[in-house]
């Protein structure tokens, strides 16, 4: 069976969000959502695994949308910014267990509760997006 813990060994990842879900919010919405995830992260369990002050969590932030953007359909912005996304290499450095894990998921629950008013998520593909943050969450899964 292979070892999630060893890069290049872990758990397959799943389908791509729906494109829905990008022609639906945009650029501007996708960073509205992800800023507030940020703000939701820095204030959780796993903060010191993000950056501190506002300014370097809402760069942290807009980067992070960048991906989402391009993995919602959007156009390829991270991969033109910051290179091919392996999230998995990329977050290797930090320490990524179970519990960071489960705390990163309920921080994305919290933006997902009422995201069709806030941010104009068409919530007829939240059930998708959250199997792909599942299916992602479990393969940056590092450490026991």
């Amino acid at each position: 069976m292979p070892d999630p813990h060893v890069p290049g060994q872990g758990p397959p990842q799943g389908p791509p969000p729906d494109p829905a879900i990008f022609a639906a919010l945009g650029e501007e919405g996708m960073r509205r959502m992800l800023r507030d995830l940020y703000r939701a992260l820095a204030a959780s369990p796993v903060a010191h695994l993000f950056p501190s002050g506002e300014a370097a969590l809402l760069e942290a932030a807009d980067r992070s949308a960048l991906f989402f953007i391009q993995v919602c359909g959007g156009p390829p912005l991270y991969s033109r910014f910051h290179g091919p996304p392996r999230m998995r290499a990329r977050h290797l450095p930090f320490a990524i267990d179970g519990a960071a894990r489960d705390a990163w998921l309920g921080c994305w629950e919290g933006v997902l509760e009422g995201c069709g008013s806030r941010y104009g998520f068409p919530e007829e593909h939240l059930p998708g997006f959250r199997r792909f943050l599942v299916e992602f969450s479990a393969w940056m899964v590092n450490r026991a």
